[in-house]
């Protein structure tokens, strides 16, 4: 089954806009509680309790002490205990192996789940009655609240609500059918960049709007702002503090948007556009070690692009061709198929032995597409696997993964 997501921004007076604050601190407490009850646990060598576990001891203990929980939403503190046993649980995965002994830089065990802090990434989760009708949707415990668009879901079974800045956000999901579109092409090869972020090998260009890098300055005044007006070891900080990092929050928040918003449209572009989609498996981690084109790398979200990519091919149907990071898709001639191994990154454009002149990004592209049109491959595993997944061997016995959407 193909699930379609929704995210809305939410228009909330200030009646309601206490209400969230209200659930997203129950969610917060139930957490940070049921931590602190679970570290303890693990420091005495004991069994960490499941989720199950963890609310009936919240129920006998917590909520008997703090009878405003009954004010709200059982659902949100279950969810927090709910994503508490997920996160030790991936705790214990990852030292399992080690023997426990994998140490963060502050000295302690990797992956154990931290406290959460008021104002910083704050949520909580609905699930009920909940209904969607002329641009409102209403909540379980907190009524009706504005939409800022409209949507042509009606009914939905669960809600997660967060907090970006200082704009509260509905997050849903809902059956999808596919719609198989008319696609304008049979196949494309894409190499990401950092100049340009998307090569098409039809010769198309998407321009990297670069949004970090263009607000460099301007996140640098706010950060010293924030700085300067922090005062080390007080309770509560002035209201000028929390101006501050607001402001800065909302400047992050629009960078974040504006990548977002880029890649939306590439990617949608190329799912409905290509029957088969050509990428490169790049390994963003270990690029991101090149001190000098780390921010420029992270600033342009390759590893979303291919997230994106992945599901919107469910959606509008086809393939997606994933080319091994080992493939020399810049290296090789598109024309006479010669190697150049002595390319270097500063080179954009370079000649091949046969006297062909490649733009690299252009080329690469090229090189990416061929791997859909070849006739040459060795296929390899289930074609009918939950993951629509299958292997392939190219010509210079490089192996490629192809994800297939029918």
């Amino acid at each position: 089954m193909i699930y379609k997501s929704f995210k809305i921004r939410l228009e909330p007076n200030n009646k309601k806009l206490s209400a969230f604050k209200g659930h997203a601190g129950v969610s917060r407490h139930a957490y940070n509680n049921g931590l602190s009850y679970c570290n303890d646990l693990f420091s005495k060598k004991e069994k960490t309790p499941s989720a199950i576990d963890l609310h009936k001891w919240l129920v006998a203990t917590i909520k008997k002490e703090y009878s405003w929980y009954y004010n709200y939403s059982k659902c949100s503190p279950q969810k927090a205990l709910r994503d508490l046993e997920t996160a030790y649980k991936n705790f214990h995965r990852t030292q399992k192996k080690s023997g426990y002994s994998l140490k963060d830089k502050k000295g302690r065990l990797q992956g154990l789940p931290n406290f959460k802090k008021k104002g910083i990434k704050d949520s909580f989760y609905l699930e009920g009655a909940i209904k969607i009708q002329d641009k409102k949707i209403k909540l379980p415990k907190i009524g009706w609240v504005n939409l800022s668009e409209y949507t042509e879901v009606n009914a939905i079974k669960n809600c997660v609500i967060s907090r970006v800045a200082n704009d509260w956000f509905v997050s849903f999901k809902t059956e999808y059918n596919p719609i198989k579109t008319e696609k304008k092409c049979k196949s494309v090869g894409v190499d990401l960049g950092i100049k340009t972020l998307a090569t098409l090998s039809n010769g198309e260009e998407f321009t990297n709007l670069k949004p970090y890098q263009n607000a460099k300055i301007k996140l640098r005044k706010q950060q010293k702002e924030v700085s300067r007006r922090f005062v080390k070891g007080a309770k509560n900080q002035s209201s000028n503090y929390k101006k501050s990092v607001l402001k800065l929050s909302k400047t992050h928040k629009t960078i974040s948007d504006v990548r977002k918003d880029n890649i939306h449209k590439l990617t949608t572009y190329l799912a409905k556009n290509f029957e088969t989609v050509v990428i490169e498996d790049l390994a963003v981690k270990n690029m991101s070690k090149n001190h000098n084109l780390a921010s420029a790398i992270l600033d342009g979200g390759f590893f979303e692009f291919k997230r994106q990519l992945l599901y919107k091919k469910q959606w509008y149907k086809g393939n997606v061709i994933i080319a091994n990071r080992f493939f020399p898709s810049s290296k090789l001639c598109s024309v006479c198929g010669v190697k150049n191994i002595k390319l270097k990154l500063s080179q954009r454009t370079w000649t091949c032995e046969n006297n062909h002149k490649l733009n690299r990004d252009l080329n690469a592209s090229i090189n990416l597409e061929k791997l859909a049109m070849s006739s040459i491959v060795s296929a390899f595993g289930d074609e009918s696997s939950t993951d629509n997944s299958v292997q392939f061997v190219d010509e210079l016995g490089i192996k490629h993964q192809m994800f297939t959407f029918v």
